[in-house]
């Protein structure tokens, strides 16, 4: 079985529904408010668990409630979360995402535990041992690291860096991982920024599908139409398709597709993880 070891954020998300977002100096009610474990690394390790690759976490919580349920979710779910580093000194990091009627998400992020682990937190052996790492949005030297010490093993490496790609210095990451998942407005920020010519880059356009630009190639895809209930969570759900689909020896064409529906899916019911076993994709796509 192939198996993938994410790196990154690990958080406690409380999740606030909400009509619309209230203007400045402006109050609206909280329809639903749920909480339960989040952050990219995380949410991508449980999709690819359900798509039967076998994950594992890189990441760092605090000692307290919220921390210990979070890792419980995620061996739950059956994530390997030995590698996930406990820090004595700060709390778990929350983050609070107002979602309104049409699906967008806004985030506020309480600063915690969620960048306090290493890159010398992965044993060698544990790195040597993968076919693939992902990192996800973690501290710029850290992500840095890593990608060098997978290089040196040999083992393939790909970074969704966020919508914190404008403020951080990722740039020596960027340019040295072989896939870079990328948004629109985080594509243009790169692009603008750094010569990717050596990276593949998967592009995501939201409603209107995905595309591969490697070299002078390209792929594309068009997505699927959804009402959107929900978009948290759909990129790292979209991450964990297109990584299992190529675990399974999948070609890009169905990689995009297989990355799509893992998006959709997680869109249309609220929250930033749902059921993305190989059954759900395939009746969704209608195979």
């Amino acid at each position: 079985m192939p198996r993938v070891i994410c790196a990154g954020h690990l958080n406690w998300d409380v999740t606030l529904r909400v009509d619309a977002l209230p203007d400045p100096d402006g109050e609206v009610s909280v329809n639903d408010r749920r909480a339960g474990g989040g952050g990219s690394a995380a949410n991508v390790a449980t999709g690819l668990s359900d798509l039967d690759v076998e994950s594992a976490l890189l990441g760092s919580v605090g000692d307290d409630e919220h921390g210990r349920a979070a890792r419980a979710e995620l061996r739950d779910r059956g994530v390997d979360v030995s590698h996930v580093v406990t820090d004595p000194d700060r709390e778990t990091t929350t983050k609070y995402i107002v979602v309104e009627s049409a699906g967008e998400v806004m985030v506020l992020g309480c600063p915690g535990a969620n960048e306090s682990f290493a890159a010398a937190d992965l044993p060698g052996a544990a790195l040597s041992s993968v076919d693939h790492l992902h990192m996800t949005s973690q501290h710029p030297e850290t992500a840095a690291r890593l990608a060098a010490r997978a290089r040196e093993q040999g083992v393939p490496v790909s970074f969704d860096p966020g919508r914190r790609i404008d403020d951080r210095a990722y740039g020596p990451a960027l340019t040295s991982v072989d896939y870079l998942f990328l948004n629109d407005r985080e594509a243009a920020l790169a692009l603008d920024a750094f010569d990717l010519t050596e990276q593949t880059l998967v592009l995501k356009h939201g409603p209107e599908g995905a595309e591969i630009r490697d070299g002078g190639r390209r792929v594309a895809h068009p997505g699927y139409p959804i009402d959107a209930v929900d978009t948290t969570g759909a990129g790292d759900a979209f991450a964990a398709g297109f990584i299992a689909a190529h675990a399974g020896g999948a070609d890009d064409e169905r990689a995009l597709s297989v990355a799509n529906a893992c998006g959709a899916l997680v869109s249309k019911v609220p929250g930033a993880r749902t059921s993305l076993t190989w059954d759900d994709v395939e009746a969704f796509i209608g195979e």
